[in-house]
């Protein structure tokens, strides 16, 4: 797995060519474009022709980017590419939105994976869609839905999943989610940082039996997906220290009997009393998936509730 050499794309790019290049690109449009999370022969082909085609590349890191289009033998001058990254990313948007009005086609990629999905992206998305500039999505390799195939959940269980992303880094808020997702039964698909898995698995240990697969280095060479009971993943991972490497993605199974009382307002609930409503109300939108305006009409009422 990982990177081929230059020479390796060469085909790749032709049979981008061959097989996308009749579609149509419009200009002025902003193309969210998905790279691969690890192995780079999980491009698309419709990558690759746009990559080719754009007039701009707006990317998280311009070195990061312009190492990963040479590796695909794609050529951008430094001019080309444009920064976009999560402490520049409304100035930024206007940049994009000056370069869209002029009629270019701007691609925009993240490190890896999908631009927007805990990654930089959606205020850059969110700023152009209120100027009325076309957005078009290029989809690709994900760890989300790569680790649910290998999973092997039984969607009878609960309908669906919740995607929580990377959990708060304020100990009280993380806390408080954590909190809130044991509540929640259906699957929960988390990310995880390395310096940081120890401390998720030891907190994910509360929920027992509550089967977790964890996959770590996703599409790499040294690519690991286990299921177990949260019990034992602290042990899991300290069993073998090349374990705590690497990115790690990680599936809550549904929980095994379904809650009968409301989810969202137990949720709810658990998150307001550690935090303020409005940040209460954002978290459990992430959570549950409910809209933040029925939220936090439940919000208010669980509010006006007399203590007992």
């Amino acid at each position: 797995m990982g990177a081929l050499s230059n020479d390796g794309y060469g085909p790749a790019l032709h049979a981008a060519q061959s097989a996308a290049g009749a579609q149509d690109y419009p200009q002025g449009c902003l193309y969210v474009l998905a790279t691969p999370i690890g192995n780079l022969a999980d491009i698309t082909l419709r990558a690759l022709h746009l990559l080719q085609l754009a007039d701009t590349v707006a990317c998280e890191d311009t070195r990061h980017t312009q190492m990963l289009l040479r590796a695909y033998g794609i050529d951008k001058a430094p001019g080309r590419l444009l920064a976009v990254h999560q402490h520049n990313e409304m100035q930024a948007a206007q940049e994009v939105a000056a370069r869209l009005r002029q009629g270019q086609r701007v691609a925009y990629v993240s490190d890896a994976g999908t631009p927007g999905i805990s990654d930089p992206g959606a205020r850059l998305v969110a700023h152009l869609r209120t100027q009325s500039l076309r957005v078009v999505p290029l989809p690709g390799a994900s760890s989300v839905t790569a680790l649910l195939s290998a999973a092997g959940i039984d969607d009878s269980a609960a309908a669906g999943f919740v995607f929580a992303g990377f959990l708060p880094a304020k100990t009280t808020e993380r806390s408080a989610t954590l909190q809130a997702l044991q509540q929640q039964a259906r699957a929960v698909v988390l990310l995880e940082a390395p310096h940081r898995i120890a401390a998720l698995a030891q907190a994910l240990a509360t929920l027992g039996a509550r089967a977790v697969t964890i996959g770590r280095e996703l599409t790499k060479q040294f690519e690991e997906i286990h299921t177990l009971p949260a019990a034992e993943l602290s042990a899991w991972l300290a069993a073998d220290t090349n374990r705590l490497r690497g990115e790690f993605t990680l599936v809550l199974h549904p929980a095994i009997q379904a809650q009968t009382d409301a989810p969202d307002t137990r949720v709810l609930g658990l998150l307001m009393a550690h935090l303020p409503l409005k940040t209460a109300v954002q978290l459990a939108a992430q959570i549950s998936g409910e809209s933040k305006n029925t939220l936090y009409t439940q919000a208010l009422a669980l509010k006006e509730q007399p203590l007992l």
